[in-house]
């Protein structure tokens, strides 16, 4: 396995080919985000323990998004259970991605906690569900700072993230050096990254925009409100899938990757 260095212009691409494939099987590719969104959703309700334990599999159902985006590209059914391929995989894989998804809890529960510090808690129980924002929440100079913290600490913790699940599973790697590759890849093509980025955050304002426009015509405004969760579920689901297409073109294989268990 090999770094590879791509143009800037291969963000845009990852956009468009994660657009594509989510198109060839929207319904497999929808339906296992929405079971993904509601793993993680139940398992942050179980008191006390629910939040680190959501985070310590979100880099197992991230792996199997990215499973089934292969499934998809190959021209197959994703079906449900590949979101669970990496708890399926052996007790040796099972163990090294709950320790990648411990490592990412503790990291998160970690910049969740200096940001606590800096404003009390205000931008944590926004972030977490558990209060509504506010105008004045909102404009107050420590949620500002509490939410920048978070960010600031956040987006490293990411990138060493972003391709840890694939490199562990297919590759074998320890969850540690797992996430120093992805780090190191995603520097590596930073300018792609940023293109990607970039395309993302501008799909997602014209989306809100053509269906702000589309209610202003039909003399509806209110469709905005109506059609605004659905829209951004579709652009996540279609998110996650290009997530596959960054890690692909990140590492050079030099031996072809096994085809995932779809069973």
């Amino acid at each position: 396995m090999k770094l590879k260095l791509v143009p800037a212009r291969t963000g845009a691409v990852w956009v468009k080919l994660g657009m594509q494939t989510f198109l060839k099987q929207p319904l497999a590719l929808a339906g296992l985000f929405f079971m993904f969104m509601a793993v993680m959703s139940v398992t942050t309700m179980v008191p006390v323990v629910g939040l680190p334990l959501a985070m310590t599999l979100l880099p197992a159902a991230t792996l199997g998004l990215m499973a089934a985006t292969r499934e998809a590209t190959q021209g197959k059914f994703p079906m449900p259970l590949i979101l669970f391929t990496a708890l399926r995989a052996g007790p040796a894989k099972l163990r090294a991605m709950l320790t990648l998804g411990a490592l990412y809890a503790g990291g998160f529960m970690l910049a969740m906690g200096v940001s606590y510090l800096v404003d009390g808690g205000g931008f944590a129980r926004l972030y977490l569900g558990g209060s509504a924002p506010t105008a004045e929440l909102l404009q107050s100079p420590g949620f500002q700072s509490a939410m920048w913290t978070f960010i600031g600490l956040h987006l490293p913790l990411s990138l060493m993230f972003w391709h840890a699940p694939a490199l562990v599973f297919w590759h074998d790697l320890p969850p540690l050096k797992s996430m120093f590759f992805s780090i190191v890849a995603c520097f590596r093509n930073f300018w792609a990254f940023t293109v990607f980025g970039l395309a993302w955050m501008a799909t997602i304002v014209v989306a809100v925009l053509a269906l702000g426009t589309l209610g202003s015509m039909l003399g509806n405004p209110a469709m905005l409100g109506v059609m605004l969760f659905p829209a951004l579920m579709l652009l996540a689901s279609m998110f996650f899938t290009s997530l596959y297409f960054t890690y692909r073109d990140s590492f050079e294989l030099e031996t072809p990757l096994p085809a995932p268990d779809a069973a």
